[in-house]
């Protein structure tokens, strides 16, 4: 799975898609926001419509650092999210 890594406040933060597959298949992706290991890892959850592409690697990489920090700032903490693992 292709990863990108975007700095935002002198964190460091690993990109990439989160494999799930919701119903909206190539409509709609989740990307994983993750920074730190281990304990101190904190992970972050957004989805997107892909303007170009609808392969979840491709629409990544098309994407530039000033969209992949716009998504950042609508993503939400991952204790709830299916993507992350979270199970009701």
């Amino acid at each position: 799975m292709p990863t990108r890594t975007l700095t935002l406040d002198g964190r460091a933060w690993r990109v990439m898609p989160s494999g799930k597959i919701t119903q909206y298949d190539r409509d709609e992706f989740a990307l994983l926001f993750v920074a730190g290991a281990d304990e101190h890892r904190e992970v972050r959850v957004t989805r997107y419509s892909p303007q170009g592409t609808r392969s979840r690697e491709l629409a990544l990489a098309e994407m530039s650092d000033a969209d992949l920090a716009r998504l950042f700032t609508q993503s939400q903490p991952s204790e709830m999210s299916p993507e992350a693992g979270y199970a009701p």
